[in-house]
């Protein structure tokens, strides 16, 4: 499998694992073409999950090879990936807060229905952009050779990622089509919402690759940037049933480690 991987170019990996984290969304979308609802049981197992697996991707996958790389480069070590991490959490707060103060100055333009499409859709859109960045990120290190970074790690992070996209693509789906909107429609603006990510991704990758003296930060950013979405909108989404969203994290995080010390 290994041996496998390393035939095949790192920056279509990248597109590779970043075009399944979007095939994920859109058979969330999907849903919407055959069912009314979904267990919620279910998907807040699944977030819980996906949120376990992200926070250990976000160390073992980023933030422990941006360290390690800042000592290898001669930096103070902690300095710059402690700026990437929390440059790269504000990033995703901002772009929050910059889209909720987009819709309220519309609202008196619009109807409520068509603003909640539009914040479904638009929110879920705006996050999976540091997911993809992500992602590009990590195989960009791989492609560099960075100690710790490699096709495994930015293969389970990607997984991780993928897991919380059927959610996401349910939680876009299904409110559209309650909102009015046809069925086939539903399923696009769900799926549209993964689309970013591939895209993100090459970018990632390129900038990764192209910039070495500041691949600790980017790696940090990313890393920041996935705590930020675990914290911000995988937990809270997961409340109703915390029990089996904690029982979903603990399982994550573990296969996460494993696996990554295992076959990293």
């Amino acid at each position: 499998m290994i041996d496998f991987l390393t035939d095949i170019p790192p920056v279509w990996l990248a597109l590779i694992a970043t075009l399944f984290t979007w095939g994920v969304t859109a058979l969330g979308a999907a849903t919407v073409l055959f069912f009314k609802t979904v267990n919620k049981k279910v998907l807040d197992l699944m977030m819980g999950f996906s949120a376990g697996v992200m926070i250990a991707a976000s160390f073992w996958s980023l933030l422990s090879p941006a360290i390690e790389l800042s000592e290898t480069l001669g930096y103070i070590p902690w300095l710059w990936p402690a700026v990437g991490f929390f440059i790269g959490g504000l990033f995703v707060v901002g772009a929050g807060l910059l889209l909720d103060k987009t819709l309220k100055f519309g609202d008196e333009h619009k109807g409520k229905s068509v603003k909640r499409s539009i914040m479904l859709v638009s929110s879920i859109t705006l996050h999976n952009i540091p997911e993809g960045l992500s992602v590009g990120v990590a195989f960009g290190a791989m492609a560099l050779g960075v100690e710790g970074c490699d096709s495994i790690g930015a293969l389970l992070l990607a997984l991780g990622i993928g897991i919380q996209n059927f959610p996401e693509g349910v939680s876009v789906a299904l409110p559209l089509r309650r909102e009015g909107i046809s069925r086939a429609k539903s399923f696009f603006y769900g799926q549209a919402s993964g689309v970013v990510e591939p895209i993100a991704a090459v970018i990632g990758f390129f900038l990764a690759t192209a910039i070495r003296a500041m691949l600790p930060f980017a790696l940090a950013f990313s890393a920041g940037a996935m705590i930020c979405v675990v914290c911000g909108e995988l937990i809270p989404e997961a409340n109703e049933h915390k029990n089996l969203a904690v029982v979903g994290c603990i399982v994550g995080f573990l296969v996460m480690m494993i696996l990554d010390v295992a076959l990293g």
